[in-house]
């Protein structure tokens, strides 16, 4: 004869999964990055990569959300012509915020970079930081 504690009914599929859907998640941790700064030029995408792999691509206004697993991670955002790398640790349940920009600096809008970013060239600058502003 079986004894439950507690319980008036064998559990279902339904709730077996919940309480695995549950238990993943306490086993997970949250990346966000963000392209949606005012100073961002508001063309180009931003590749963005996690331990290798292609996390998401990046046009302005975009943000994406991941779970991923904790532990120490590699991520790589790059505009073609500019690469950032940053290496961080991120624990259970914690969640790492990261900021991208594609943004104007010296010589974006000389009459030389004109005829550059005529053929698809346009030097913008990459900034790539951890967002202080996510509670990471």
């Amino acid at each position: 004869m079986r004894t439950t504690v507690g319980v008036d009914r064998e559990p279902t599929p339904q709730d077996i999964d919940d309480v695995m859907r549950a238990l993943r998640k306490s086993w997970t941790a949250t990346i966000t990055i963000r392209r949606q700064s005012a100073a961002d030029v508001g063309y180009r995408e931003i590749f963005v990569s996690l331990d290798g792999e292609l996390l998401a691509i990046l046009s302005a206004g975009d943000e994406i959300t991941r779970e991923i697993a904790p532990g120490r991670h590699r991520i790589q955002a790059n505009n073609t012509l500019f690469w950032k790398t940053i290496e961080f640790t991120v624990g259970v349940g914690e969640h790492a915020g990261f900021l991208a920009v594609n943004r104007a600096g010296f010589g974006t809008y000389s009459v030389l970079s004109f005829f550059i970013g005529f053929l698809g060239a346009g030097p913008l600058y990459l900034t790539f930081e951890r967002d202080s502003a996510s509670g990471s």
